[in-house]
């Protein structure tokens, strides 16, 4: 009767703190706002503040023309899902790249960006990109990556239309030879001067 009595009570016991631990659980969020609201921390999770303002760091005076262009070095499809928009200076702009491994064997790439005209890349700021990363994709596996990118209201007025262009390489393979060119072809380099 003893060993059955201390098991009811201990089952008890358990069963309270498992209600308290639910109960402080739900109270946390509450607690967290009120914390937060007192001492001014988080101040973008407060309810009052709803209404978020629009950007006003977009210039509405003029607009860019933004091209986009992708080139594979390798036997997959790799394609921007549009090819060119307009954007405003200072606006949040997302657009989408499409690419596709048609090769029967895994494959890991990696995309390297390049912008004309030249100025240009120092005003293009990606926020979010697929060339950040490297990828590994299987046989004939299809992916769509987004490019979300802001450009500076500082670019020059003279820049009304930039190209934004993507080379994908094979990471971890050999480099194919360049389009045009034999592969079976040396490459040939410049003697050195004085040896």
């Amino acid at each position: 009767m003893n060993l059955r009595y201390a098991n009811l009570n201990m089952a008890g016991k358990l069963s309270v703190i498992a209600l308290g631990m639910l109960g402080f659980g739900y109270a946390l969020g509450p607690i967290y706002d009120a914390i937060c609201t007192m001492t001014g921390i988080n101040v973008l999770s407060s309810v009052e503040r709803a209404a978020v303002p629009s950007n006003s760091q977009v210039d509405r005076s003029r607009s860019i023309t933004v091209e986009f262009d992708a080139n594979a070095r390798g036997p997959w499809e790799f394609k921007p899902a549009q090819r060119s928009l307009q954007v405003h200076p200072g606006e949040l702009t997302t657009v989408v790249y499409e690419f596709q491994n048609t090769q029967n064997r895994r494959m890991a790439a990696q995309a390297i960006p390049s912008y004309a005209p030249q100025q240009a890349s120092a005003h293009f700021n990606k926020i979010e990109c697929f060339c950040f990363n490297q990828y590994t994709l299987e046989p004939g596996e299809k992916k769509s990556w987004p490019v979300v990118f802001v450009i500076d209201p500082k670019l020059s007025r003279d820049v009304t239309t930039i190209t934004l262009s993507y080379t994908f390489f094979e990471v971890g393979a050999g480099v194919p030879p360049a389009p045009g060119q034999s592969a079976a072809a040396p490459v040939l380099l410049p003697a050195k001067v004085g040896s």
